[in-house]
């Protein structure tokens, strides 16, 4: 069965997702036809299937698939689910049609009535709530190789750009540095834009939409001539797709400024190597030679941070502070050891503003141009 290739920055065309989804389906029908059960495998998306590659640094799927057979009890409702599924994005690419992830749950939703062995008259609802559905998404994604994106599937992107790039989208181009206040939505399907031209000499991802306002407000990007980026927390697929695309394509060193917290930290592993959930989409996703840029559990001391803005780290804090202890992509770095610590023994976090305890230009004026001049970061 074809499979796109990973890491292709091109969009597959409708005339290739349909070939690869129908020779998908072409093989259940073969051995139906065949007199064979049916039979599908679909790589198993868990984590003790999930690989950290230490030497391109991003975690990976691993070899286990899940034989899902349509005549085995256990199986034969996920194996349907698949099937029914399947056809509805094939049916929406063949009319065109954009699908958002709740319009696939709803169309395929009904009940399934039968009776029973015992003459009772029974049902089965098709999914029973939306997280079904999406798995099945996922599965169809693992097996084929394709984004849901490609698929033509919509969801909430909530990336934002601005910088002195270009692009072109449905045949417009549209220039980022002309965003006046605003900035660029990054899309859904961030393979079909063209980006023309970039003149930067590095990517900004903030981690908190208001502190990406400021900076773009103050004009951060062409000051110091980068592209700034931000996913708005715990960033979409859409925004680390596009981050990997201008470090791949053009080049660009990635920095990451997140709060000192674990959350943020791990938001910072989400870019670099990518998150357990999606190690499928990882050559896609992630960009490994991205770069921490702060702010750290070290720098409460060294930026003499007033006391005020240090916030105690609770008790969910310093628990996922431990968890990540216990990823190799950070147990490999002495430093994020070192940092990470630091962070349980003294239960303190700050926030990206604490900065501006020092005044509201110290971000911009001091601590980014600082930590990149002197390439205070952590990989």
């Amino acid at each position: 069965m074809p499979k796109l290739k990973a890491g292709s920055a091109r969009a597959p065309s409708d005339e290739e997702v349909i070939r690869i989804l129908e020779s998908f389906a072409k093989k259940i029908t073969e051995q139906i036809m065949k007199g064979k059960p049916p039979v599908m495998e679909i790589p198993v998306r868990t984590l003790s299937n999930t690989i950290w590659d230490e030497k391109r640094k991003i975690l990976v799927l691993g070899p286990r698939k899940a034989r899902r057979e349509f005549f085995d009890i256990g199986e034969s409702k996920r194996f349907m689910q698949t099937v029914l599924m399947l056809s509805i994005i094939v049916r929406a690419r063949r009319e065109g049609d954009y699908p958002t992830i709740r319009d696939l749950y709803y169309t395929g939703k009904h009940t399934i009535y039968y009776v029973d062995e015992m003459g009772r008259r029974r049902s089965e609802e098709t999914w029973n709530d939306q997280r079904e559905s999406n798995a099945v998404i996922q599965d169809i994604e693992v097996a084929t190789g394709l984004l849901r994106e490609h698929m033509g599937i919509m969801h909430d992107a909530k990336g934002k750009i601005v910088g002195n790039i270009i692009v072109r989208s449905k045949g417009y181009e549209i220039d980022l540095s002309r965003m006046g206040s605003g900035a660029y939505a990054i899309p859904p399907n961030v393979d079909k834009l063209e980006i023309l031209r970039v003149d930067a000499d590095y990517v900004l991802v903030v981690e908190k939409d208001a502190i990406f306002e400021r900076l773009n407000e103050e004009e951060f990007w062409r000051k110091h001539n980068c592209i700034l980026i931000t996913g708005k927390g715990q960033p979409d697929r859409s925004t680390r797709r596009m981050v990997r695309r201008l470090w791949e394509e053009f080049g660009l060193p990635v920095y990451v400024l997140t709060d000192a917290d674990s959350y943020g930290f791990y938001i910072y592993s989400v870019y670099r190597s990518g998150s357990i959930s999606l190690s499928y989409e990882s050559e896609r996703l992630a960009t490994p030679e991205a770069r921490f840029l702060g702010v750290t559990v070290t720098d409460i001391d060294e930026y003499k941070i007033p006391r005020n803005y240090i916030i105690k780290a609770t008790d969910r804090d310093i628990k996922r502070a431990q968890e990540l202890m216990r990823y190799p992509w950070f147990r490999e770095s002495k430093e994020w050891m070192r940092q990470l610590k630091l962070f349980v023994k003294k239960k303190e976090k700050v926030e990206i503003e604490a900065l501006s305890g020092h005044g509201f230009k110290f971000l911009t004026q001091r601590y980014i141009p600082e930590k990149i001049k002197y390439k205070k970061w952590i990989v």
